[in-house]
């Protein structure tokens, strides 16, 4: 059984940072897509960045974070990260990450994302 378990989240204030971190369990490998998503309360559930697999090792992040944030993986730790610089307010949301197994390219779709964390939550206080 696939499991995600995410860890970092926290409250910071504005121009802070934090790293967030995603451990991946039951799927081994680096031939997947893996991203990180938010979620504020009452927002349609967004991606922020991902990375795809062997191969299609490329990065690419929502226009809001480019510049400030940066994903990586840990094949060897089968673990994601998601470094976060600069802080604002409006990063204040609960981070997911996912997996989309099969396929090493990743997708814009949300529903092409098979495996979810449970989440952490982000607040950026002003």
């Amino acid at each position: 059984q696939v499991q995600l378990v995410e860890s970092g989240g926290g409250s910071v204030q504005a121009g802070g940072s934090l790293t967030l971190s995603c451990v991946v369990s039951g799927y081994t490998g680096s031939s997947r897509c893996m991203a990180w998503f938010r979620q504020d309360t009452g927002k349609e559930r967004e991606k922020v960045a991902h990375i795809g697999g062997s191969g299609f090792s490329n990065t690419n992040y929502a226009d809001s974070v480019k510049g400030r944030f940066t994903i990586s993986r840990d094949n060897t730790k089968n673990t994601l990260y998601l470094q976060m610089n600069n802080l604002t307010p409006e990063d204040t949301a609960r981070y997911y990450c996912a997996v989309r197994v099969g396929y090493p390219w990743c997708s814009e779709q949300t529903p092409d994302y098979n495996y979810w964390g449970q989440g952490t939550q982000v607040t950026v206080s002003s």
